[in-house]
């Protein structure tokens, strides 16, 4: 024996020569099927016993087999395929001696392909009588036993394969997320936008406040990051002419790990001509409620135990009148960053290096508003200095036309009307190498090819961008980020 392996494993590896000896590739060939499970109840479910015996009709399935059990000469086995499961009766005057042999060494996990003819027992469960027993494939390593999962959550997601061959919940959301995106696509289609491709790889650190993975192309001999945003490309496209465009693909953020965070996540930003930051939320209520719809078939759902409605009629409030709200601070008035800072003080609120009046805002709305806010909800009116890509308000510029969506303390969107403006722009561009230079590793460089791109003339542009993870964990009914995507990133497993 091995002495690497358990006691299941070699007895698996055993079984494979048994397999060839009754001339059985343990590793087997292409399989042509004719139905999966969920097709056979679909088709065959409404028949009664009598009728089906007369219908005789045989069918062709493959998948992995998850219960099986054995009463000498016949015996009975779960089948598992991507849609559910199905029971099969295996008899060996059926199927024949060698086939039976094979039967009997399956272990659980192991794939096989069936035909035979659908019937019912005794019991009234729909199954399927073997005519044809092939095996496909070995399994060389025992499923989990007697859980319906693994039990460690963290090896779930190590083993996301193992996790979903045994727990159907992790099954039907891998399955959920795609139909989610294809929404997105569906109605951003519908609306007459281009859907687009940009560069992972960006010279420029931009469209984001965030830290970036940095790497080298060799043939170029120069840095690269891993794009935090595809914000500026998209841009570019509108000042193209191309007018309404979006794009749903990965950013890469160097940054802290938790329940809401993940190093390389799913966003969709799109980007309209003419419009500004009040189509945007008008654009964002749209498309939530719509995805919303298609995959739930309602607009209220029940996440983490409390109930959201994500119908149209988002609730909207300015940042500082949120912060007013709870905290009674109406920063609209404070006239100077020396009182701001006071203000910060004896709220127990830290003030970085780099911070100004808006920073403080920002931070006073993180450490006592977000957390409290369950319904969807537009903040708007942030702080100039922290929306550098932002327009500023009109009325009062202290303050961007921009806003983030928060549902249950989580922002779930974040959107402005675009800054079109190539001198203020680079003015805000200086402003962020300034904040870098005293600390902040998350502003922006000087695009000077963005501020070219802006120089031949953005029109008016309405700009979003919507997180699909936060947004799949929410209509999934999930509280951790790293179970919504296949193959989250992980800390190396201490090994002893």
């Amino acid at each position: 024996m091995d002495e690497h392996l358990t006691e299941q494993q070699q007895v698996r590896r055993d079984k494979l020569k048994e397999l060839e000896q009754l001339g059985v590739d343990p590793f087997g060939f292409r399989f042509d099927r004719t139905h999966t499970s969920k097709m056979i109840f679909d088709e065959y479910d409404a028949f009664d016993h009598d009728t089906l015996l007369e219908m005789e009709h045989e069918v062709t399935i493959a998948g992995r087999i998850m219960r099986k059990r054995i009463q000498g000469k016949a015996g009975f086995l779960t089948l598992q395929d991507v849609d559910g499961q199905i029971q099969v009766y295996v008899r060996k005057d059926m199927i024949g001696d060698v086939a039976y042999e094979v039967f009997k060494l399956a272990d659980l996990g192991d794939i096989i392909g069936i035909s035979g003819l659908v019937f019912r027992t005794k019991t009234n469960e729909l199954t399927i009588k073997a005519k044809v027993y092939t095996h496909l494939s070995k399994a060389l390593r025992p499923l989990p036993d007697k859980w319906s999962g693994l039990q460690d959550v963290e090896e779930a997601r190590r083993r996301r394969y193992v996790d979903l061959i045994v727990n159907e919940e992790s099954k039907r959301i891998a399955l959920t997320r795609p139909k989610i995106i294809r929404a997105f696509q569906r109605f951003f289609d519908g609306r007459g936008f281009v859907e687009v491709e940009t560069p992972v790889l960006q010279p420029i650190l931009g469209g984001a406040t965030a830290r970036p993975f940095i790497t080298h192309h060799n043939a170029l001999d120069m840095e690269f990051y891993l794009r935090i945003a595809t914000e500026l490309p998209l841009k570019k496209l509108i000042v193209g002419g191309l007018e309404k465009v979006y794009e749903i693909g990965r950013l890469f953020r160097n940054e802290g790990m938790d329940a809401k965070h993940n190093p390389e996540f799913t966003t969709v930003e799109a980007y309209q001509a003419y419009s500004d930051m009040e189509g945007m939320m008008d654009l964002v209520e749209d498309v939530l409620s719509y995805v919303t719809f298609e995959i739930l078939g309602k607009y209220d759902i029940n996440y983490q135990g409390k109930e959201i409605s994500l119908k149209k009629g988002f609730k909207r409030i300015s940042m500082t009148d949120s912060i007013k709200e709870v905290t009674g601070v109406d920063f609209k008035e404070v006239p100077s960053f020396d009182e701001a800072k006071e203000i910060a003080k004896k709220h127990h609120i830290k003030v970085e290096p780099h911070f100004t009046t808006g920073h403080i805002i920002e931070a006073f709305f993180d450490a006592f508003v977000e957390d409290k806010i369950v319904q969807p909800t537009f903040i708007m009116g942030h702080p100039t200095e922290i929306s550098p890509l932002a327009k500023k308000n009109k009325q009062d510029p202290r303050f961007a036309d921009r806003f983030e969506l928060f549902i249950d303390g989580r922002e779930y969107a974040n959107a402005f009307s675009e800054l079109n403006d190539p001198i203020d722009q680079k003015d805000r561009f200086l402003n962020q190498l300034k904040e870098r230079e005293l600390g902040n590793l998350e502003a922006n460089e000087m695009d000077t090819d963005f501020i070219e791109a802006l120089e031949y003339g953005l029109p008016p542009t309405g700009g979003l961008g919507i997180g699909i993870d936060r947004f799949a964990m929410l209509i999934t009914d999930v509280n951790n980020i790293r179970d919504i995507i296949l193959f989250p990133h992980m800390k190396h497993k201490e090994t002893k």
